[in-house]
């Protein structure tokens, strides 16, 4: 089992080729903007001085290069020399003031620089990781090889450093991510050290009293013993998905076991309805099972994209559709709603109920429009690197059998039966559920995912996929119906306790103030009225009009049970573009009757 490339596919329209078009025409520039103003590139040039603004972070590097990444895959897909020449720029700089030992970190050349590899939270080998991840994408890009050479070195001091010295102050990183570009380093150059190194580091995970345990990383037990999801959600989806790649990799079914337990632990205990993960917003991490607050719940954008990524490699052990129904539940969702529609602002946290009134006493404001730029800005760049990607997530190859996961309109190229192939995908989803596939090429088996919440789909189907033989010429179609459904959570999930969420297809719906007025957590939706699916301008999705009804006012605080109720027609929106229109109160989890 392995997962398509989104280099051996180009979207050709619908929903998420939009996506790419604003990543590619707005949100790339914007992001480069903010990081330019703050400092980020500057910092690069590692000559900053006591008394000069803008002054390094620790994590700086990791926000640049993840920029950079995501610059790598739409200079892949189409060439701009002005993009090249601003990666270019940055790649210069990184190369001429890489120490002689190969160690880069722009903080701790130019702040402190004799605090190398002395603390473990301090992101080190996690900056590393990401230029790893950047350095691939930008050779592939482009052929120039300057930053691989770079990481090279860089990754060579590392190996001595932790395996052949032992001389670090620590022994596994603080903020997990190196792991897994250490294996995609391995896939793609094929070099034994890097899968020694990243093998290192997971097997050392949890046996080691030199590593200082902070509280919110993921050392209770060596990483086979794991049984549920801890610790911050963020670096815990990096770690595990670098535990799944492992896995797949030495074929350790010990390792998977423990991989499947964090998997069913994180989406039948600890996931958000959206996708988000990380409900504990004081440390950024998962809390006990079942508690998913929606108003002071964290669900930062990052651990959106780390829960797809452990999904993603997951699928790639074992071909079943609960994977792609996660991936299809945060991309729609709680990594969406990230971005504004216009690409200029973003969230790092994602509630699910907004009531600023509360908000006014609360001690903890999650912030009720986007903004351009956050002290800690590693949402931004990861959504820059994600879209122009997004199509990794589509499918998964089994030999002659390709799964299609993910619904996106395009082209994907093939090598079936020793000989080239193509398949068409062409499809309006989320919009409907018309999917229909043209192929060329040698007989293969197409599996097609009917999601988790198609209930109503009549064909046949295995293994939660309809199956398809298809031989050069073939067109099939599928037809999910796309009906509106009410959700309710698990009763043990108390702050949901006699609510209900409104989804259609893969995307959950909520009310916005703006549209209902306010006071939304009193309006009761009626089940039995009439649903209307529309358009909105401005809304790339359907938005619904469903039959409401809510209280009178009244000037008395307390009054006799009153069964009068005043009627009128909600309108929701889905979830990923709320906070569009101006501040406004906003809810996901109503009453309905």
């Amino acid at each position: 089992m392995q997962n398509v490339s989104h280099e051996q596919i180009r979207l050709t329209g619908g929903f998420w080729r939009e996506y790419q078009e604003l990543n590619r025409k707005a949100i790339v520039k914007n992001v480069y903007d903010r990081f330019a103003e703050t400092g980020r590139f500057a910092a690069l040039k590692c000559n900053w001085r006591e008394e000069m603004p803008n002054k390094p972070h620790i994590f700086w590097d990791s926000d640049v290069v993840k920029w950079m990444e995501g610059a790598a895959y739409l200079l892949l897909e189409e060439k701009d020399a002005e993009l090249e020449a601003l990666v270019d720029g940055m790649v210069a700089d990184i190369a001429a003031n890489q120490c002689a030992d190969g160690y880069f970190n722009s903080y701790f050349i130019a702040v402190e620089p004799a605090k190398r590899f002395s603390g473990r939270r301090n992101h080190e080998l996690y900056c590393l990781g990401h230029m790893i991840e950047a350095a691939i994408a930008y050779d592939k890009a482009t052929g120039k090889r300057t930053l691989l050479d770079v990481v090279l070195r860089y990754t060579d001091l590392v190996y001595r450093v932790f395996i052949e010295e032992d001389s670090a102050k620590f022994v596994t990183p603080g903020h997990e991510e190196i792991e897994l570009a250490l294996l995609k380093l391995y896939a793609y150059l094929g070099e034994e050290k890097h899968l020694t190194l990243a093998r290192f580091f997971l097997d050392r995970r949890g046996c080691n009293d030199r590593d200082e345990d902070f509280g919110n990383v993921q050392d209770e037990r060596p990483l086979r013993e794991l049984e549920e999801a801890s610790g911050h959600a963020v670096r815990a989806g990096y770690l595990y998905t670098a535990m799944a790649m492992l896995a797949r990799i030495d074929g350790d079914a010990e390792m998977k076991q423990a991989c499947d337990r964090l998997f069913s632990d994180i989406v039948n205990r600890k996931m958000s309805i959206t996708g988000g993960i990380g409900s504990d917003h004081k440390s950024e991490r998962f809390s006990y099972a079942y508690d998913l607050p929606n108003s002071d719940t964290y669900n930062e954008t990052c651990a959106a994209i780390s829960l797809a990524l452990f999904a993603s490699a997951m699928q790639e052990l074992s071909p079943d559709p609960v994977y792609a129904d996660v991936i299809e539940r945060v991309l729609y969702n709680g990594f969406l709603s990230g971005v504004a529609l216009d690409g200029g602002s973003f969230f790092y946290t994602n509630p699910l109920e907004i009531d600023r009134k509360k908000y006014q006493r609360s001690t903890y404001q999650p912030i009720c429009e986007r903004v351009k730029v956050f002290t800690c800005s590693c949402c931004p760049p990861n959504v820059v690197r994600m879209l122009p990607s997004i199509a990794r997530f589509a499918y998964t190859q089994d030999g002659d059998t390709l799964y299609c996961n993910q619904f996106m309109q395009g082209k994907v190229s093939l090598r079936i039966g020793g000989k080239d192939a193509t398949l068409e995908q062409i499809t309006d989803y989320p919009n409907d559920g018309r999917i229909t596939f043209r192929y060329r090429g040698e007989p293969m088996t197409l599996c097609v995912r009917i999601p988790d919440w198609c209930v109503e789909y009549t064909g046949r189907t295995e293994g939660g996929y309809a199956r398809f033989a298809l031989k050069d010429g073939d067109s099939v179609c599928v037809e999910l119906p796309m009906q509106v459904h009410f959700i309710e959570a698990n009763p043990n999930v108390q702050d949901d306790a006699g609510r209900y969420a409104v989804q259609r297809g893969p995307l959950v719906y909520c009310l916005e103030e703006v549209d209902n007025g306010g006071n939304l957590r009193d309006v009761t939706l009626l089940e039995q009225s009439e649903i209307r699916v529309e358009r909105l301008a401005g809304i790339p999705a359907p938005v619904l009009s469903i039959g409401a009804e809510r209280r009178y006012e009244s000037d008395r605080l307390y009054r006799l049970k009153d069964g009068r109720r005043m009627s009128f027609t909600a309108r929701l929106i889905p979830y990923f573009a709320f906070a569009n229109r101006g501040a406004s109160d906003m809810l996901v989890w109503t009453m309905v009757r």
